[in-house]
């Protein structure tokens, strides 16, 4: 299988991928006290656009609840399937966590505006994960939903 299939950088595509999207992992949430921010505010429209949202913060050792929603400090902890990670970290730091997403499995991955890494997106997509790259999931999610 050619990998570079499983890179989706078309409309069409994204609208596919998020007609079979549920579940969210949101790698790098933020907590409410950052409401202001897009870490936040993304998972926070997409919660109330109707699907499920999984916090997995990086940081914040004391929170236990995100959007009403229990966290979990892995990917691989979160129990169940998950369609798609949302990850919100710099693009230097996305390498960090391709073994823990690799762990899980996921459908998808979906680097966020400004997030980026060619050798991760090749890595994912060789194991069967579409990956979006530089992308906003607030926006893209808007744009069809028009």
């Amino acid at each position: 299988m050619d990998w570079q299939a499983n890179i989706i950088d078309d409309t069409e595509g994204i609208g596919e991928l998020l007609a079979e999207t549920h579940r969210i992992a949101v790698l790098g949430i933020k907590t409410e006290q950052q409401s202001y921010q897009p870490a936040f505010y993304v998972p926070q429209y997409m919660a109330q656009a109707g699907f499920e949202i999984v916090p997995v913060p990086v940081y914040y050792p004391d929170v236990t609840e995100i959007l009403g929603q229990k966290i979990y400090r892995s990917l691989a902890d979160v129990p169940g399937e998950i369609d798609l990670v949302n990850v919100f970290r710099r693009s230097e730091d996305v390498p960090k966590h391709t073994s823990d997403i690799l762990a899980k499995k996921p459908k998808a991955v979906w680097m966020q505006s400004g997030i980026y890494n060619d050798e991760v997106a090749e890595t994912l997509g060789k194991e069967g994960i579409k990956v979006v790259q530089n992308l906003c999931l607030m926006v893209e999610h808007r744009a069809l939903a028009r």
